[in-house]
């Protein structure tokens, strides 16, 4: 378990190789509770988490891929793509984005975009790898019908938790001067 702040920051990798376990109740209340602790627009809570991992709703999930692959007709390469994200990891927790009226659309988006991050460091911190997942699910009608999405609405993630079955050693953009102008 990581927990050192400086430490998990730097350290962080996605990881696509996931198995059970997965969080537990405590667990993943404890990522819940990592999310909802963002910046926030005026307390705004601009998001909300469906949590996919009974063994009926990952079937489900894996389902709606293959129908979403066969809705926009992508062909197989895309099914078999399909196949892998449905089965990656043992828990998915797919965030929607819940902008409100009257304030800046933006700022809702980028605070949603933080509460996944959170939610995938308190997922590391308790020693469970994930990966940030979009591409075309996110983006799919029958996800956004199985969300109960408003037109408003938009799926940002299905992060995809569980324990690596191997890991990345090296931590990534350490060159600092890549993407850092001093003034």
């Amino acid at each position: 378990m990581t927990t050192d702040s400086l430490e998990l920051l730097t350290t962080r990798r996605s990881t696509k190789n996931l198995t059970a376990p997965a969080p537990d109740e405590l667990q993943l209340d404890t990522i819940l509770q990592a999310a909802g602790q963002v910046p926030d627009h005026g307390d705004l809570r601009p998001w909300r988490f469906v949590v996919i991992k009974s063994e009926a709703g990952m079937a489900r999930f894996r389902q709606l891929l293959k129908d979403s692959v066969e809705h926009f007709n992508f062909g197989e390469e895309a099914m078999q793509k399909a196949e892998r994200v449905g089965n990656m990891a043992p828990l998915v927790l797919a965030a929607v984005a819940k902008p409100q009226a009257g304030k800046p659309e933006w700022e809702q988006h980028l605070s949603a975009g933080c509460a996944v991050y959170a939610a995938q460091l308190a997922a590391k911190a308790q020693g469970f790898d994930n990966v940030w997942i979009t591409g075309m699910w996110v983006n799919s009608p029958l996800l956004r019908e199985a969300f109960a999405c408003t037109e408003k609405e938009k799926i940002i993630a299905l992060l995809m938790i569980g324990t690596a079955t191997c890991h990345e050693d090296a931590p990534k953009n350490t060159d600092t001067a890549e993407f850092t102008t001093y003034w």
